[in-house]
């Protein structure tokens, strides 16, 4: 066997889309979270919850969240479950359905569009996902919850 007959190993297939970095999660969290703080239904809710000064802190936390999520970098480090099964009825139907609608055209902005379908895919599986878990710990039906998307 000469060494033109060992096969080449697989290339690398990295299921990042390209345009999809740090850059550009810091630019989605950042610029998704602006509009959330003006917006009408969100706002209140994260205003009440974040002081103004906390608000950094809070903007890193997404950008570790959002870093692991969609880079798989293992930045972020908590459980984003309990904060939002505290938020009560401020984290039902209307305030996700709001989170994703602020969410979708942010990411198709901000990003290339295969990251940003991506991110969206994402978006809207965790709204689900917690959309259920909020439910549950509630006792509703939960058998009507509808997929995003």
């Amino acid at each position: 066997m000469t060494a033109t007959d060992i096969p080449s190993p697989p290339a690398s297939q990295d299921p990042r889309p390209e345009g999809l970095d740090e850059a550009a999660v810091h630019r989605l969290v950042h610029t998704f979270y602006a509009r959330v703080q003006k917006d009408a239904l969100l706002g209140p809710i994260f205003g009440g919850r974040i002081a103004e000064d906390a608000w950094p802190v809070h903007l890193a936390k997404m950008c570790d969240f959002w870093s692991s999520v969609l880079l798989k970098s293992g930045r972020y480090e908590g459980r984003p479950l309990p904060p939002h099964l505290a938020l009560g009825s401020d984290a039902g139907e209307p305030q996700f359905a709001r989170w994703l609608a602020l969410f979708r055209p942010t990411a198709l902005e901000v990003l290339p569009p295969d990251a940003a379908q991506q991110a969206i895919a994402h978006a809207e599986r965790m709204a689900y996902s917690f959309r259920l878990a909020i439910g549950f710990h509630k006792g509703e039906d939960t058998t009507r919850i509808i997929p995003y998307g």
